[in-house]
């Protein structure tokens, strides 16, 4: 069944006065797995209880996404490498996008995700700070570039392939 099909089965039975469920179960008992989903009919329902008469979809924007672009991911990329601590909010910020879209960026396009971590007991502590103890003294000058002081940072996220 066609979308525009559904849509009017779905307005026509709100009409009637049925639920958004009553609608979903009559379509899956007649459609079965080719029925569209639950959200999709109460939000259907929704749109024709608030007086919308088309069944088609709203125009959209032909104008195409410029946020992800090779100079923003390079620019997304450049700023976390630089400095992990940074939040996804702060680089949104700094380039002039929506926070959601540089989650996007920094997870979809780049692989990144944000990873915490939490102390454990009093002996992980101490161990720990003595190989941290270690890494300084074996490199003073380099030590604060690679120490992370926070208890978040971005790291690329990279699961292998499993054999099947």
């Amino acid at each position: 069944m066609e979308k525009l099909e559904y849509l009017s089965v779905i307005k026509s039975l709100q009409l009637k006065g049925m639920t958004p469920s009553e609608i979903h179960e009559y379509l899956v008992n007649t459609l079965g797995e080719d029925g569209p989903s639950y959200a999709t009919v109460k939000r259907w329902v929704r749109e024709f209880k608030l007086s919308r008469k088309s069944l088609e979809d709203d125009p959209r924007s032909e104008k195409p996404s410029t946020v992800t672009t090779p100079e923003n991911v390079d620019l997304d990329l450049g700023m976390v490498m630089e400095d992990r601590r940074l939040s996804s909010c702060q680089i949104a910020d700094r380039l002039g996008m929506s926070q959601e879209q540089s989650d996007n960026i920094l997870r979809n396009k780049l692989g990144l995700s944000k990873v915490c971590a939490v102390p454990g007991t009093e002996t992980h502590m101490v161990h720990l700070s003595s190989n941290n103890l270690e890494v300084f003294e074996a490199d003073p000058e380099n030590f604060l570039v690679r120490f992370v002081t926070m208890d978040e940072s971005w790291v690329h996220h990279y699961q292998p392939e499993t054999k099947h």
